[in-house]
């Protein structure tokens, strides 16, 4: 089953995180398949890349994280 959940990058006490589209039983920093978006906590930045191929992939029974779920709420982006 696909997810699409949280990487984290960056620097101790600097993270950033990508948002990866991966197979769930794989480790989120090795093995994705894509990159959808980017989230810097620090700045509250939330870079997005297409809505429209995100919104593909949740018709295609891609699941988010609950994470995920929060984010895009807060960020005002619905699926």
């Amino acid at each position: 089953m696909l997810k699409i959940r949280l990487s984290r990058a960056g620097k101790k006490n600097m993270p950033f995180f990508r948002v990866v589209l991966t197979e769930h039983t794989k480790a989120s920093k090795h093995g994705y398949k894509k990159v959808l978006w980017f989230y810097n906590p620090i700045s509250k930045e939330f870079k997005i890349r297409d809505v429209e191929e995100v919104k593909k992939y949740i018709w295609q029974w891609v699941q988010l994280t609950p994470r995920m779920l929060k984010l895009m709420e807060k960020n005002n982006i619905s699926v």
